[in-house]
């Protein structure tokens, strides 16, 4: 039993110490797709949403900023980053070797035996670029999340105007196709009546269709842009999205604009996550000089023979470079650098530019809106008047319903070069943030030390 107790000890260790082992290791865990689609039937449903009667734009869109379905994916890569950076946060295991040699002849009288253990050193040296690469991947994605949610608000913003204008422009098309539609009635009982000609009725005849068109096409229009709007809200295509009349969108200042332009690229998300994603790269350049160098293991080894000679001591293993000295890698690492340099620098060229010809645009499209805006007032008054004259006889049909469809077709103008306006707006505010989570709400510490790709 003495003899016995040992054994029985170092046994259960051993077992213990496997138990342990097992115990710090994943485990699989199923996780299966839902096939049921996650969009809520109603606005009310949505998590942020209020019980107000009617939405503005600025509720709207912190709405698809909480529950838009692609967000929600793109926010699940944050997940990957950080487990990424973990990784790169980890060295690699050092490495057991042993073997047990039975005597099977000779002048020996006992079983051989060698153990030894080792580390290789590689890894050692690329750590801390590692853990900076990683680092700035991570931050890059935050970038990119970042950026895609400047989108999906912009989405929404233009979404509830286009949304807000045709419901305003509406009573204006309808106006014109009710006055049409009763002067196209009274006209259809006098050609019955042999009273008047197809010629004077077919002005009118025209209009009318023409305003029926306009009518069915916004109420197309309309419905599909519903569509987008519960889309991008995470809704049912049914579900009813109220709006308000009127259209809030946050300041604009032109020449504010003008004169920051110098200092976006430190504002714009997407700007920001090219300059981390080349800063990962330069690391990896970096890693990849470092990895020229040859392997080199460091370890420490026992034997002992078959007649009971034990030796050991520590032992080195060292790559020869001369095939491979990482030559591959570190030119296409050089290669993958070079072309997101470019890439940031074409990035940059474009924003810059997209602004200031949105800002020429938009003034082009003020300056007509004010033409426009000038004109409307002659011609209601020349639609009033007209309505008075072919009242008292003193109009012909086809000058009745020009004067008239003009007043309208002004109207109508308006209503669209107000809408591009706000369109272009909108797009802009949306390339610059406003009004929109900034860059400073990103986790810290950020891109201080991120390089500028220089050209």
């Amino acid at each position: 039993m003495s003899g016995r107790g040992p054994r029985l000890t170092a046994a259960s260790g051993s077992v213990l110490t496997a138990l342990a082992l097992l115990g710090g290791c994943a485990h699989y865990a199923p996780f299966p797709l839902d096939p049921v689609p996650p969009l809520a039937p109603a606005l009310t449903a949505l998590p942020g949403a209020s019980n107000t009667a009617s939405y503005d734009v600025a509720q709207i869109t912190a709405l698809a900023l909480q529950n838009n379905p692609d967000l929600r994916a793109e926010r699940a890569k944050r997940g990957i980053a950080q487990a990424q950076l973990l990784q790169s946060g980890i060295l690699p295991n050092p490495s057991v070797s042993g073997a047990i040699l039975p005597l099977l002849a000779g002048a020996g009288s006992i079983t051989g035996w060698t153990a030894g253990i080792s580390q290789n050193i590689k890894a050692i040296v690329t750590y801390k670029s590692r853990r900076r690469q990683s680092g700035y991947a991570a931050q890059q994605v935050d970038a990119d999340i970042l950026w895609q949610e400047w989108q999906v608000a912009g989405q929404a913003r233009q979404l509830a105007i286009h949304l807000i204008s045709a419901e305003r422009s509406r009573p204006i098309l309808a106006e014109a196709f009710d006055l049409l539609s009763r002067r196209d009635t009274v006209l259809q009982q006098a050609l019955a009546a042999r009273n008047v000609t197809l010629v004077a009725v077919a002005p009118t005849r025209v209009a009318l269709q023409g305003a029926r068109a306009n009518l069915l096409a916004l109420d197309q229009r309309e419905l599909a842009l519903r569509h987008q709007l519960n889309a991008l809200l995470g809704l049912v295509p049914d579900a009813v999205v109220p709006l308000t009349p009127t259209i809030d969108l946050p300041a604009f200042d032109p020449p504010a604009i003008r004169a920051g332009l110098a200092g976006l690229p430190d504002r714009r998300p997407d700007l920001l996550a090219l300059r981390l994603g080349y800063a990962a790269q330069d690391e990896g350049v970096r890693q990849a000089i470092l990895s020229q160098f040859p392997d080199l293991i460091f370890g420490a080894q026992a034997s002992s023979d078959n007649a009971g000679i034990i030796n050991g001591g520590p032992s080195m293993t060292i790559g020869l470079p001369i095939f491979d000295r990482n030559q591959g890698n570190i030119a296409i690492a050089n290669a993958t650098r070079a072309q997101l340099n470019a890439a940031y620098s074409a990035r940059l060229a474009a924003a810059t530019g997209q602004v200031g010809a949105m800002l020429s645009e938009m003034e082009q499209l003020q300056d007509q809106l004010n033409l426009v805006r000038r004109d409307l007032p002659a011609a209601r008054l020349a639609a009033a008047r007209a309505a008075r004259a072919f009242g008292a006889s003193n109009l012909d049909e086809r000058s009745y319903v020009d004067l008239v469809t003009n007043r309208y077709a002004k109207e109508q103008e308006v209503m669209t070069l107000e809408l591009s306006l706000r369109d272009r707006q909108v797009a802009l505010q949306t390339l610059l943030g406003a009004g929109l989570p900034s860059v400073e709400t990103l986790p810290a510490p950020y891109v201080a030390d991120a390089k500028v790709p220089q050209p």
